[in-house]
């Protein structure tokens, strides 16, 4: 059933309460739209908080970008916004944030592209990092539509994140899990290890995606295809494993010769997240 505009005017207001209360956006950053119908699509303005948005601020515009209601300005990405919708039929909702630790991923350059949380692997499949462009411009989400055929979710190079959805409140959710997913991927780098699941695992697993209806999220990098989950990288300090008893044990004999002290490595971490929380 096709809904409302204000119905979709009251969720995106209710989303934008979400994502400035989760803290994945600050003062006016981020925005929010909808598909309403082949012709028009509601989105958030620019210059008002996430968080403090009345539906008679949102912003009514056709697939050129031309305002068709609305006191306010739309968001100044509302380009990327029409040119999603218009090459992902599918899609009816897009959400664009800068959650911290996604974001903090997106800056480092690193993609989120591994197989390693089901419920990740069965909701977005891999999210690649798309390369930087200038915010504003159609340089930003160019780099966009490259990804767009296979994925549901995206970093944005030292900028932020993007989430597409069936609807508003799907849209939202891939952005909640994409954020919970970076912060337990750092969780675990810092703890110096991170398993990532077998071909086998995987493959039941987008099973799983197909029985949802669930037709993209990109191919994960499973512990196979990976080339480097069995082995310690130097480079980031932090081993991979793969998803099976054998490698697992295959890692602690390769830690244990390199002299990694595990239960002192926890330790360290937790007393050093301890003395940032207090």
């Amino acid at each position: 059933m096709q809904k409302t505009l204000f119905s979709l005017k009251r969720d995106i207001v209710h989303a934008g309460k979400r994502v400035y209360d989760r803290g994945y956006v600050a003062s006016n950053d981020g925005n929010i739209s909808a598909r309403i119908d082949d012709k028009r699509v509601v989105i958030t303005p620019t210059g008002v908080s996430k968080g403090f948005m009345d539906p008679e601020d949102l912003v009514v515009v056709d697939y050129e970008g031309k305002i068709l209601s609305g006191r306010k300005k739309p968001s100044s990405e509302v380009y990327m916004h029409l040119n999603i919708y218009k090459e992902r039929p599918d899609v009816n909702s897009v959400c664009h944030a800068h959650p911290p630790n996604a974001t903090g991923f997106a800056v480092a350059g690193l993609s989120l592209d591994q197989c390693v949380l089901p419920e990740v692997v069965v909701a977005l499949g891999s999210i690649p990092l798309v390369e930087y462009g200038t915010p504003g411009t159609d340089e930003f989400y160019t780099p966009v539509l490259k990804f767009l055929g296979d994925h549901d979710a995206f970093l944005l190079a030292n900028h932020g994140a993007l989430t597409i959805g069936k609807d508003v409140l799907n849209a939202y959710h891939k952005m909640e899990t994409l954020e919970h997913f970076a912060h337990i991927a750092f969780v675990a780098q810092q703890l110096g290890h991170t398993n990532v699941l077998n071909r086998d695992q995987v493959q039941k697993l987008y099973d799983l995606r197909q029985n949802f209806g669930i037709s993209t999220g990109g191919v994960c990098k499973s512990c196979e295809n990976e080339g480097t989950c069995e082995v310690p990288e130097s480079s980031k300090g932090y081993t991979r494993t793969c998803g099976s008893e054998a490698a697992q044990e295959k890692n602690a004999r390769i830690a244990s010769t390199n002299g990694i002290d595990k239960e002192a490595l926890i330790k360290q971490v937790t007393q050093t997240i301890l003395a940032q929380l207090s």
